[in-house]
């Protein structure tokens, strides 16, 4: 399957802003900081997503980058399309060229697999991966090492270095 650290890093970061929704705009650098994507990959990312209408952003102080739609409206399939991803498992990316430029003997099983998986990526939206108690889990985690990072927090029996 050709899916690439760019549709990945999309979800995630889409992901990140539906679980702080409520907090208002959320600046790229926070999810960079949460997620541990480049900036300047996700101001690509970002760029592509809000063209594609998923993303509302926000300029000055207290700005960011919120849903554009409720989280429930917006499907996994939709956040990697907009990124120009591809959801293929054909060697040919569908072209129906993989052989000496022709068809190959597995090509309808590939296709017929890629289809599978977009379906079901159309299935999921940002929501119901919210509900989901393994990412409120995460989300957590990754709540309290900010803020630990933040305050310059240091965790019990560990020393600084100054």
């Amino acid at each position: 399957m050709r899916l690439t650290t760019k549709g990945r890093y999309a979800v995630t970061a889409m992901l990140d802003l539906a679980l702080h929704y409520e907090q208002g705009p959320i600046t790229l650098a926070d999810i960079s900081q949460r997620q541990g994507i480049s900036l300047s990959y996700l101001e690509q990312l970002f760029s592509r997503l809000r063209k594609k209408g998923l993303v509302d952003s926000t300029r000055g102080p207290g700005g960011g980058y919120r849903l554009s739609r409720h989280a429930n409206e917006i499907a996994v399939a939709d956040v990697i399309t907009a990124v120009d991803e591809k959801v293929e498992t054909t060697r040919c990316g569908g072209l129906s060229n993989c052989q000496d430029d022709q068809q190959c003997l597995t090509h309808e099983l590939w296709s017929e697999l890629s289809q599978q998986i977009y379906e079901f990526l159309c299935g999921i939206s940002l929501g119901q991966l919210v509900s989901r108690e393994g990412v409120q889990e995460v989300a957590a985690r990754q709540s309290r090492m900010q803020k630990e990072q933040q305050v310059g927090f240091t965790p019990k029996g560990a020393t600084t270095h100054g």
